[in-house]
């Protein structure tokens, strides 16, 4: 599978987990007041949602290495079809590029969910961690009030700071592949427990007390109705770019990608394309070649 935004399983062995929260004093947090999620209330409002059938099941764990990684362990499994795993801490976090991260307990949303888009054209696979950033803009735009955007591919911004990053994993292909995709997003983290100093939590942009709980139905029924529709309309993706469009403020700046071999391309980005490569001028790149994407005045 060529990763036009969709990472292919290579190894799903678990890495080291990273020091930096470590280095940041694990025993020290701060006096935050970070509540568990409501497993009973999540559990109840999925069975009630007009679309029951959707989401099969969900699972809160206290603490696991990966969500996604959990989730690619169970792809086999016809029965997980719509499986969503959360966990309340994570130590072996993955993102693009194989990296890694970890986080404080209950100061995140760390969520996974399994699904099957049979009939899709494997090209067309690309759009799901890009419709998965419509869904999570969406939702924590609706809980919050901040104005959160896309930066392409899936990175979620608030004022410039990322705030939230997704995952797509393909855990098995065929005419129905099983796809893995993880959202992890940044609640209640403070300034020192910031992976990064150029990160942001929801708190840290302006976020009254966010209910993680209610954030993660949000953010569900966004998916749940993004993606009956693209299923629905046979996976074309004219709605879908419209919508991505919309909310990416990758569009339009002139922009710095970092390719592999240290090539370096500079252009406006102009659109993204039927796969969703972003194209810079006139040069489609997918999510899978570029390491690092910046606005060139940065």
């Amino acid at each position: 599978m060529s990763a036009e935004g969709v990472a292919s399983i290579v190894d799903a062995t678990p890495s080291p987990r990273p020091d930096a929260f470590a280095r940041r004093g694990r025993c020290s947090l701060p006096d935050v007041h970070r509540p568990p999620l409501d497993i009973a209330e999540l559990r109840r409002s999925i069975a009630e949602s007009p679309d029951p059938a959707f989401f099969s099941r969900i699972d809160v764990v206290e603490s696991t290495g990966s969500t996604n990684a959990d989730l690619v362990a169970r792809a086999a499994d016809p029965a997980a079809d719509g499986h969503v795993l959360l966990a309340e801490a994570q130590e072996r976090g993955r993102g693009r590029h194989d990296r890694v991260w970890s986080s404080p307990p209950r100061a995140q949303l760390a969520l996974s969910m399994l699904v099957r888009p049979a009939g899709i054209a494997p090209a067309a696979l690309g759009w799901l961690p890009l419709l998965t950033g419509v869904a999570v803009v969406d939702a924590v735009r609706e809980a919050t009030g901040l104005n959160a955007n896309l930066k392409w591919p899936n990175d979620i911004l608030i004022e410039g700071r990322k705030v939230s990053g997704i995952l797509a994993e393909v855990a098995s292909p065929g005419a129905a592949p099983a796809v893995v995709i993880g959202v992890g997003l940044n609640v209640s983290l403070t300034q020192e427990e910031l992976p990064v100093p150029h990160a942001t939590s929801l708190t840290l942009s302006g976020a009254d007390e966010v209910d993680r709980t209610a954030l993660t139905l949000s953010i569900l029924r966004q998916f749940a109705a993004r993606f009956t529709a693209w299923r629905d309309a046979r996976w074309d993706t004219m709605d879908l770019a419209r919508r991505y469009r919309a909310r990416c403020i990758t569009l339009g700046a002139e922009v710095r990608a970092e390719l592999p071999g240290g090539e370096v391309l500079l252009g406006i980005a102009t659109d993204v394309d039927e796969v969703g490569r972003l194209l810079i001028g006139n040069r489609a790149v997918s999510a899978g070649d570029v390491t690092h994407l910046r606005p060139v005045e940065q």
